[in-house]
């Protein structure tokens, strides 16, 4: 294992002290806990947005705390849920007198603690509702969707509800939005190589160097199918027939294209396959409003990434139009 580590029980403590310690302007945290992760300036009547799940994905799921996005969030060890307590803290200290929205991945032991932490919320008479996004179409089939895991196209979800609480809304409008973007996004990925996790001190799985997984998930779960080495086109071809197909999309319909690449993979292939998604969506006279390249949410050093589309109309293309700004993401309007 190579990696720059003190101790590998401390990989993600050590991470946060870093992003404090480089960010003291922006992030701050509560109750004594380094993983109770909140914004600075929090705004008075506005609907609060908490996040959490586990480390080793930056920027997912912490790096969208900030201006126009989420306000906390709980951040768990690597690969591991935060506690029930951990997303409390967060909770009461970004309540604001609107209640607050609990927004994240459709992962079991985040599920579990989320909710017992709108438990404990309401006996501090705080109103807590919940998105739990999932838009893996590898995951599960077309009508089972409440099984897909959520990835990288959760950002979008981030983005719109996050936009509409800038807005002042109300707790109900903002989970009305979150819904709806997160209806609206499909994502696939694959995988060339496995990560390690610090504490475990080997590769999390294996593959052939000829060989790549698609479907493969942010944490390594088994994917679709595992081939041989496929060009830029072929792979873009079987992940975009797949999103494509789980959506009814009609000739003029626009979206918002997101190029996901999961730690070790070039922005230059991410450009590469940008190309061969974009031709797809015009020869299907798709339009594409904004294309988003970059490391949204990655999985250590694992090498693959993900496309994921979000279908706008008016609503959800103004919400993505908004600045925003944290840290690890910024953003002019569009």
């Amino acid at each position: 294992m190579k990696k720059i580590l003190n101790n590998p029980k401390e990989f993600a403590l050590d991470t946060l002290k870093g992003i404090y310690a480089a960010h003291p302007q922006d992030l701050t945290f509560v109750e004594d806990d380094l993983h109770c992760l909140i914004k600075k300036d929090l705004v008075k009547g506005k609907v609060g947005i908490v996040t959490g799940g586990g480390s080793g994905h930056l920027p997912l799921f912490l790096g969208y705390v900030g201006d126009g996005l989420l306000d906390g969030c709980a951040v768990g060890d690597v690969f591991q849920s935060p506690s029930s307590e951990q997303i409390l803290n967060v909770t009461k200290a970004v309540e604001q007198g609107q209640g607050v929205l609990y927004l994240y991945g459709n992962y079991s032991g985040d599920i579990m603690n989320f909710e017992m932490a709108t438990e404990m919320a309401e006996m501090d008479d705080i109103r807590t509702e919940h998105l739990v996004c999932g838009e893996d179409v590898a995951s599960s089939k077309k009508g089972e969707e409440h099984k897909r895991r959520g990835v990288a196209g959760i950002f979008f979800v981030y983005k719109c509800a996050g936009a509409k609480a800038d807005e002042l809304a109300s707790l109900d409008e903002v989970k009305r939005i979150g819904e709806k973007a997160a209806a609206n996004v499909r994502t696939m990925g694959f995988a060339l190589s496995p990560c390690i996790i610090p504490e475990v001190g080997k590769p999390s799985f294996t593959l052939a160097d000829d060989e790549m997984e698609i479907g493969m998930g942010i944490h390594g779960e088994p994917g679709i199918n595992r081939t041989k080495l496929l060009t830029a086109k072929e792979l873009v071809q079987i992940l975009m027939e797949k999103i494509i197909e789980d959506l009814p999309y009609n000739k003029g319909d626009e979206v918002c294209v997101l190029l996901n690449g999961l730690g070790s993979t070039p922005k230059e292939e991410l450009y590469i396959m940008y190309k061969e998604t974009a031709e797809i969506l015009e020869m299907k006279g798709i339009k594409v409003f904004h294309a988003f390249i970059g490391e949204i949410a990655t999985s250590m050093e694992m090498a693959g990434g993900s496309i994921s589309l979000l279908k706008l109309d008016d609503e959800l293309k103004k919400l993505i139009k908004k600045p925003c700004y944290t840290p690890f993401y910024c953003q002019k309007e569009l």
